[in-house]
């Protein structure tokens, strides 16, 4: 399994300033600049296409075809106002690389354990609708948060990734490129502004709206303005923030980032902007080193960033404590219309690449309490993105148990979580971490 590594980019005052043009990008037989790797000309690849609105419901479950035009919910009020669960599926079967830890098995794993544990269209009906041929961001979309060169760059290096069949694209990270990559990651960042359209639909017809859940890769929270990092190609949950906003007038937004690793990307495109609250939870010293506890925003977005670094062996007490001390205080004072949720899956205690360890209870907790936060707060209008996760067997019974959460049922975690597996927590400095950050944060 390869280790993440941290790009060469310069840190100033907890913002990473990233400069393309220095960096350095390998190819299946040659390096390459960065630059190098943007301005390759190449064919121009056929816009994925979305199907004419079309409702499937029968007694295999239901799902849901977007219609081709302006971006709103294609749904029938009646199964708006049914559903407990809408999620979208953007498995980027083609976006991967042999060993590679974000592979394309990492979605399909997911709907398979949903199928397997009955929380899947086909057994719950109306409850859970998966909604299928969305349309894929628009370059305006994107270009809300990642800069107009990154993304018509990207776009044109699909046909050296064509010629060559895989190429790095982050310089001395490990993010990677093939020739579907930028089509897949643009569908994947349409799956959240689709999900956004139709819970903001819902809210308007009742006061319990679905939540939404992003079943998407690449992930998107490492995505700087002006590039690639982290496994990452586009901010997906960015994306639709801003687009939230643009779209339905949603101004105040809360991320709310679980991942075991600090959601830099994310953090940077709102550095400055007090109308979105970003909150991160994540590993003291693990990738990519940013999301120290004073960096809290600067000029108008000063106090809308709130990083809480856990240490190692942080579990299910640090981010109960957390919820109850931190996340839920920050939202209740700042008030969102709309709660987005970078949801990672890698602070699981199976999940190698960091040292948390959290359980599938933890993350059932998380997403049962966010839901109950998004409903007290604003209207219950909330979406899930999925970020990292890279343990097949933990991923999937975490998001299912996530699921099982949303529809207000049992957790399963018990059937999942060997406690054998766990030791004890370092209490005290999660004590302490927390108190710093409250103290910070005046909380």
């Amino acid at each position: 399994m390869e280790r993440l590594l941290v790009p060469s980019l310069p840190i100033l005052g907890g913002r990473m300033l990233p400069l393309l043009k220095h960096y350095r990008a390998v190819g299946v037989h040659h390096p390459l600049t960065w630059r190098s790797v943007l301005q390759t000309s190449g064919t121009k690849h056929n816009q994925i296409g979305s199907c004419s609105a079309k409702c499937l419901a029968n007694h295999d479950g239901a799902s849901v075809s977007e219609k081709n035009g302006p971006k709103n919910s294609a749904l029938p009020d009646n199964l708006l106002l049914d559903a407990r669960i809408l999620y979208c599926t953007s498995p980027a079967l083609g976006h991967n690389k042999e060993a590679h830890p974000e592979s394309n098995k990492r979605v399909p794993a997911i709907v398979d354990a949903l199928e397997k544990l009955e929380l899947s269209p086909k057994h719950r009906g109306s409850q859970v609708l998966e909604i299928q041929n969305f349309d894929p961001a628009s370059p305006d979309d994107v270009a809300r948060v990642h800069s107009r060169s990154y993304i018509t760059g990207l776009e044109k290096a699909m046909s050296r990734a064509s010629d060559e069949g895989l190429i790095f694209i982050e310089g001395t990270g490990p993010t990677y490129a093939t020739a579907t990559t930028f089509q897949e990651s643009i569908l994947s960042a349409g799956a959240g502004i689709t999900l956004v359209d139709s819970v903001v639909a819902a809210s308007k017809l009742g006061p319990n709206p679905p939540i939404g859940f992003a079943l998407v890769r690449p992930p998107g929270h490492h995505a700087v303005p002006e590039g690639p990092m982290g496994f990452c190609v586009f901010g997906n949950i960015a994306v639709a923030a801003r687009y939230a906003q643009h779209q339905h007038g949603l101004k105040r937004v809360m991320i709310i980032d679980f991942d075991v690793h600090h959601g830099n990307g994310t953090c940077d495109a709102f550095y400055d902007d007090p109308d979105i609250f970003f909150l991160s939870t994540h590993q003291l010293g693990s990738y990519p080193g940013t999301g120290k506890i004073h960096q809290v925003g600067q000029g108008n977005g000063e106090g809308t960033t709130l990083n809480l670094p856990l240490p190692g062996g942080a579990g299910d007490y640090a981010m109960r404590c957390a919820f109850d001390e931190i996340i839920a205080p920050s939202a209740q004072r700042f008030k969102p219309d709309i709660i987005l949720v970078s949801a990672g899956y890698d602070a699981h205690a199976l999940d190698h690449l960091a040292s948390l360890q959290f359980t599938t209870g933890t993350f059932y907790m998380l997403a049962s309490s966010i839901r109950q936060l998004a409903k007290d707060l604003c209207g219950g209008r909330c979406v899930f993105f999925l970020e990292g996760g890279y343990n097949l067997q933990s991923l999937s019974s975490s998001v299912a148990d996530t699921f099982r959460a949303f529809l207000d049922e049992p957790s399963l975690a018990a059937q999942f979580d060997d406690p054998a597996m766990l030791f004890e927590e370092p209490t005290r400095k999660i004590k302490e971490a927390i108190e710093k950050a409250k103290g910070i944060h005046s909380l």
